[in-house]
């Protein structure tokens, strides 16, 4: 079948979303929606898109889409989420960061326990072909069992850290994290509404014994001096026959006869077909409930607890045990410790 799809959200962002549409043969675009009705009509006309909306529920009503792309600031995440399910949308592709705050994680709790929305996040990272392959050969033993996992970004831990997060997650096989012990500084909000740590480092124990380093925001590594600080998400995997290392530049990995291979990619030309891979993870999810896309809501919200635990470990100078459930104003006591001003 063929599935109807729409954006909520005209913005640059979501343009993103909408450019990789000529690519996908299991669903066409049939509507967009926008509170500024000349964006929203700009964006249909440069997509093709046959019609476009300020109302939400209008548009819901009219063209009943079968998946929402919703690019809106996280800020406002929760009641456009719940709108959403509460109109019976059967699929929605959100956004990063899911998340800001504790608050907010805990209503995206709620609504994932009692919708039947199939909610994921645009973590299109993990979709990448080459990360794809990467992870296969992994989960295939390519490395020997997984000891160690260093997951880095420049960009503050709202900002990009939560990819690299997710990358994390999938490369550890989604096992439960067992402890954070978490150290963050400064206070960053990018666009007002993505706030974070300045600088954010956390060592993530697993059960199994594999531990990991998650590290976002200043003093992150940097993978070429003359690119912009988005151009800096990495991945490190260290096995006990191996590795793997993927940077948005290239990556390698060590071969069984102890050769390093490598290579090299340009991002924007492998991060088009990772978002067309991530709308197909959807419409499998559509078409069978036993396929849920990696970066499903539950999962999603999990890592986002990781990001919580560090800014609980920061606060309160200890270890944090998992899961936890995380005090309404984390954020706000967070501000307070590193002195953020309001």
């Amino acid at each position: 079948m063929s599935f109807k799809c729409a954006f909520l959200g005209c913005g640059g962002r979501s343009h993103a979303h909408a450019w990789v549409y000529p690519n996908i043969t299991r669903g066409g675009a049939v509507a967009c929606c926008d509170l500024v009705e000349e964006k929203a009509q700009a964006y249909a006309e440069e997509f093709g898109i046959p019609a476009y909306y300020t109302e939400l529920d209008e548009m819901l009503e009219q063209e009943k889409p079968d998946l929402v792309h919703m690019v809106m600031p996280p800020t406002i995440r929760v009641p456009l989420m719940t709108r959403l399910a509460e109109a019976g949308v059967p699929a929605v592709i959100v956004e990063k960061p899911v998340c800001i705050g504790a608050d907010d994680y805990k209503a995206l709790r709620a609504l994932e326990a009692s919708s039947s929305t199939k909610f994921a996040v645009n973590h299109q990272l993990r979709y990448h072909e080459k990360m794809m392959e990467l992870l296969e050969y992994v989960h295939g033993g390519g490395i020997g069992e997984v000891r160690f996992l260093d997951a880095s970004s420049v960009l503050p831990m709202s900002g990009q850290g939560v990819h690299v997060l997710d990358l994390l997650f999938a490369f550890a096989d989604y096992e439960p994290v067992q402890t954070v012990f978490g150290a963050s500084a400064g206070y960053d909000d990018i666009n007002g509404t993505h706030p974070s740590p300045r600088t954010a480092e956390s060592l993530i124990n697993f059960p199994s014994g594999k531990r990991a380093a998650l590290q976002a925001g200043e003093g992150a590594p940097m993978m070429a001096s003359d690119q912009p600080r988005h151009m800096h998400k990495r991945i490190a995997v260290y096995g006990t026959k191996g590795f793997i290392h993927w940077t948005m530049w290239g990556y390698e990995r060590s071969l069984p006869d102890g050769s390093i291979e490598t290579g090299e990619h340009v991002y924007r030309e492998v991060d088009d077909p990772g978002q067309v891979n991530l709308t197909n993870a959807m419409f499998d999810w559509l078409e069978d409930d036993n396929k849920p896309a990696p970066t499903n809501l539950a999962t999603s919200l999990d890592e986002w607890l990781v990001i919580l635990a560090g800014y609980q470990s920061t606060v309160t100078q200890n270890p944090v045990d998992m899961p936890f459930d995380p005090p309404d104003d984390l954020l706000d006591q967070f501000k307070a410790f590193v002195g953020a001003e309001e």
